[in-house]
């Protein structure tokens, strides 16, 4: 099937008379490599999922150098949900699972009392956190009020997870007026309207051109040549030595001698190990010293 030539990619378009513009992006071998090293219980794939999809919409509003996290923390059984997305939209997530999760489960009842914390980190300039209300039944619609809130712009937000061709998926739309002030209500709640009757099979299947053209054949849209989306972890065995570097020496001796000469340093996002055994650690506390 010609859909495979758009997973994996954001695309950016723009509503010529209507000074509106989107944005679509489909994460499909993305996904299945965030997924792959983990066994999270399907409602928490999908929440993963949402926020992935939210985290590279944003990115691309945004239009900056740097990081942004996406991260949720609460006092039921999910932990923590946390999504690292950059702007070449290179990204990873991870979840911390304590306590049953059921596929009945609404979002509030994993969370439980919890708080939605959108960091921005530019490369240069200041940091700037915002803290989102998880009032709302789905996080889509919590997000999609971060985003009306922060840019004072109308904007909708819609993000589908599931299954397509037996493989996982999670895509989303954004609509935005533009700021320049030339869009009115009444050009966006159209569009918005012709959004909102995407399905899933077109979200997940179609190209963004042919999905494009069955939600607005009607109208004039300009879209932009695609950035391709990515898993990207960063970790590497530099950071997990240095992480090391802040344990004592007789803890880290305690360590080595209860997991027979060998510290296993496990990724969190992509599970990758990282081994340090006596000479190793030796020759880190060298550099660490020098």
């Amino acid at each position: 099937m010609t859909y495979k030539q758009d997973n994996d990619k954001l695309y950016r378009y723009l509503f010529q008379n209507r000074a509106v513009r989107g944005e679509w992006v489909r994460l499909n071998q993305t996904f299945t490599d965030t997924l792959n090293t983990h066994h999270y219980p399907k409602p928490v794939q999908n929440l993963l999922g949402e926020m992935m999809v939210a985290t590279n919409l944003l990115t691309a509003t945004l239009k900056f150098n740097g990081h942004i996290t996406v991260q949720i923390q609460g006092d039921g059984p999910l932990k923590l949900a946390l999504v690292n997305g950059t702007d070449k939209q290179e990204i990873r997530a991870l979840a911390r699972v304590d306590g049953e999760i059921t596929e009945a489960m609404t979002l509030h009842q994993m969370i439980g009392k919890g708080v939605l914390v959108i960091t921005i980190a530019p490369n240069e300039g200041e940091r700037y956190q915002g803290v989102v209300a998880l009032d709302k039944p789905t996080i889509t619609e919590c997000l999609e009020e971060y985003f009306v809130r922060s840019e004072q712009l109308q904007t909708q937000l819609i993000i589908r997870t599931g299954e397509f061709e037996g493989q996982p998926v999670a895509a989303g739309m954004l609509l935005q007026i533009m700021p320049d002030g030339q869009g009115t209500p009444e050009d966006f709640e159209h569009l918005a309207t012709l959004t909102a009757t995407v399905k899933d099979e077109e979200i997940f299947g179609l190209t963004a051109e042919e999905m494009l053209y069955r939600l607005y054949h009607e109208e004039t849209v300009e879209i932009y040549p695609p950035q391709e989306v990515k898993f990207h972890c960063g970790c590497s065995a530099e950071r997990s030595g240095a992480a090391l570097m802040l344990i004592s020496d007789d803890e880290l001796d305690e360590i080595l001698a209860e997991h027979k000469g060998s510290i296993d340093m496990q990724c969190e996002c992509c599970g990758t190990h990282y081994f340090f055994n006596k000479e190793a650690i030796n020759k880190l506390k060298a550099q660490t010293e020098a």
